[in-house]
């Protein structure tokens, strides 16, 4: 089970997108006025942005690296972590759509990378396991034949 041409083309689109995307909140958390009045807006210490636009840079290259999967996963649920308490932090002090859309829009391109990453190391994993099944039953073959 080979990854599809698609499948790749899905994944590097959409994770391209998503790392746009938080790459630019993290560059506007640290030097954005307006971003750090939301922040105080929302009731966050103002060391919280440096701290969460660092992490975010860091998922961004743990995104985009060839990293071992179980890194992958943990990047995958910061991430998943930062946009869910984002959206609770805006419903929580009563802001409309024009201040949650963001992280809801952030959140559907982290969906979609996520999808077909899991979709990519799924036919990853079934590769291997063929290719460790052709290897027992060469091994098997030549035990049994002598």
């Amino acid at each position: 089970m080979q990854t599809s041409k698609s499948t790749r083309i899905g994944f590097w689109v959409a994770t391209g997108l998503f790392c746009f995307q938080i790459g630019f909140t993290a560059f506007g958390q640290l030097a954005m006025p307006q971003v750090a009045a939301a922040f105080e807006h929302l009731g966050f210490p103002s060391y919280f942005r440096a701290e969460l636009a660092f992490a975010k840079f860091i998922g961004i290259a743990v995104l985009l690296a060839p990293v071992p999967a179980r890194l992958k996963e943990w990047a995958y649920a910061g991430f998943a972590i930062t946009l869910v308490s984002a959206l609770i932090a805006h419903f929580s002090v009563g802001d409309g759509p024009q201040a949650w859309s963001w992280a809801a829009g952030t959140s559907v391109l982290w969906g979609l990378s996520y999808f077909f990453w899991r979709r990519s190391e799924s036919a990853t994993a079934g590769e291997q396991t063929s290719a460790a099944r052709r290897v027992e039953r060469a091994n098997a073959s030549v035990f049994a034949n002598g």
